[in-house]
């Protein structure tokens, strides 16, 4: 822990960390490279100069650790492919007949020139440059690099975006504060709670997790604070409740928005007291630092989550970024869970690497740079199930499969031309009652038994979801499910836990926790 341990303790972080020198550029970031490891390296193209070359030679890219800058290198890239003009309100993009084939957001340039607006380049322009190099091209400014302190690296990637936001998780670690972490479903809040947690006072204490959507309203006390051997029904011995399991540690509420109102007070009072009243037994005060989570709105008077709670929950807050706000990294999160999948399923042949063909590694790139088109509306965890899905459905050779295909050719059109991010479509609001059960159906499948994603499709909360499941005659909790049935299916499953989650129709991530419950490796 570093001397200035005490001085790093500020509840508003975003305001605590002094303004960085910031200049206007265009940041060049590798998207897909026949050299992996080269994935995420970046150039910058300063607007303070008016023209810049794209091809093989130029620019020069580096990672953010000051490695030996080099240039694109590849021999199917023409020494000029690419002429860039900066001008005041974008760039324009100019191709000569004889370049290399070049495609600007999955479309074909063609044309000699092609304007792309300010608004457009902040979003992120996918560049594809002959059939084995993908590019993202970004209008942003450049930030300092981090300070001396260690940073976190659990969080992936290397954009400025990242970089801050990796500041501020160690600003947090080095506080006691509760912390409240905010975003849009799928940005890795629990990964950041990790984060915090690990590089904390706290990191040799346990880290525990509970899933606030899915606690019932009326074991929540007995679930939270533990409860003496008969002081209900059902109540065989006693039981620690999460808050006892964290002692000493940090206690993690996901999906702390979707908390049940009648939850909330006693929530609240053991946090402000830092006392728990066992059922069935006395007060015991804890030390415990709270984590929480939500990707709801807990704001305004529409919503029914407590306003005393909201704001003892952050003593110190972090709103996330949605991955479109740094869309410069998709090229390293993509190579990482394709990686992860690919030795989940014992498929690592199937990864590209600089000796594959040209025919292999244009089918990656290709694939590379579909994905970089796309807006992610699920962020994160939406690319790593996308991932997983190619993965699993490749055999030989890459293969996407056919629904990952028309999901991002649907939503092409609603992100418009050059990766400018339209209006979001979301799930219209409905009744619980008003979903059939061939929606419902249909809606697990889809996501992969992910209440979350189920909910965000069906607009929902998740804890209409987990009702809908505990009354269906079909659907289970990865909770109820025994243990035997779990080890037969993983070992029908080859071990794969993505498999045998499918399987047993229960999502991979609750299956996963599941297993580490019980103390058993996932």
């Amino acid at each position: 822990m570093p001397d200035d341990y005490s001085e790093m303790t500020l509840p508003t972080l975003r305001d605590a960390i002094a303004e960085s020198v910031a200049s206007p550029g265009l940041q060049c970031t590798i998207i897909f490279h026949p050299c992996v490891e080269r994935i995420g390296q970046s150039a910058l193209l300063s607007c303070a100069q008016k023209e810049h070359i794209l091809g093989r030679q130029a620019p020069l890219f580096c990672a953010n650790s000051g490695t030996k800058p080099l240039p694109l290198e590849d021999p199917y890239i023409s020494r000029h492919a690419l002429a860039v003009t900066v001008e005041d309100d974008g760039i324009t993009l100019c191709r000569s007949a004889a370049a290399s084939r070049c495609r600007v957001a999955g479309e074909e340039l063609l044309q000699a020139e092609l304007f792309i607006g300010n608004a457009r380049l902040a979003a992120g322009v996918p560049l594809a440059l002959s059939h084995t190099v993908v590019l993202m091209l970004r209008r942003t400014s450049v930030l300092k690099s981090p300070g001396p302190a260690a940073l976190d690296r659990s969080l992936l990637g290397s954009s400025a975006v990242m970089d801050r936001l990796r500041e501020e998780v160690m600003r947090a670690a080095y506080s006691d504060s509760d912390v409240l972490i905010m975003g849009e479903t799928g940005v890795g809040k629990e990964l950041v709670a990790q984060a915090i947690h690990c590089n904390s006072r706290r990191s040799d204490e346990p880290l525990v997790s509970v899933n606030m959507a899915a606690v019932p309203a009326g074991l929540a006390s007995a679930v939270l604070f533990g409860n003496t051997k008969g002081a209900f029904t059902g109540a065989d011995k006693a039981r620690a409740g999460y808050f006892q399991e964290a002692q000493g540690g940090s206690l993690f509420l996901d999906e702390v928005g979707d908390t049940p109102e009648e939850v909330q007070p006693l929530l609240l009072r053991a946090l402000q007291q830092r006392e728990i009243q066992v059922v069935g037994g006395s007060a015991r005060k804890v030390d415990v630092r709270v984590i929480s989570a939500t990707d709801a709105e807990i704001d305004g008077a529409s919503c029914n989550f407590k306003s005393a709670l909201r704001h003892r929950l952050a003593a110190i807050e972090l709103r996330l970024p949605a991955l479109a706000e740094h869309s410069e990294d998709i090229g390293e999160l993509l190579m990482h869970f394709l990686s992860r999948a690919c030795e989940r399923e014992g498929r690592k042949d199937l990864l590209p690497a600089a000796h594959s063909g040209a025919h292999c590694l244009a089918r990656w790139a290709d694939l590379f740079h579909r994905f970089s088109c796309y807006h992610w509306p699920g962020n994160i965890r939406q690319l790593e199930n996308f991932a997983g899905q190619v993965v699993v459905a490749s055999d030989t050779q890459l293969r996407i499969p056919a629904p990952i295909i028309a999901e991002i050719d649907v939503k092409k059109s609603a992100v418009g031309a050059f990766g400018e991010k339209g209006p979001r479509v979301s799930a219209k609001p409905r009744k619980p009652m008003d979903i059939t059960e061939v929606d419902f159906v249909k809606a697990m499948e889809h996501s992969l038994f992910e209440v979350a994603a189920v909910a965000d499709e069906l607009g929902v909360s998740r804890q209409s979801i987990y009702r809908r499941i505990d009354a269906s005659a079909r659907f289970r909790r990865a909770s109820e499910i025994p243990m035997q049935d779990i080890q037969t299916t993983l070992a029908s499953c080859g071990g794969s836990l993505g498999k045998a989650a499918f399987n047993l129709e229960v999502s991979a991530s609750a299956l996963r926790q599941r297993l580490r419950s019980l103390g058993t490796p996932a």
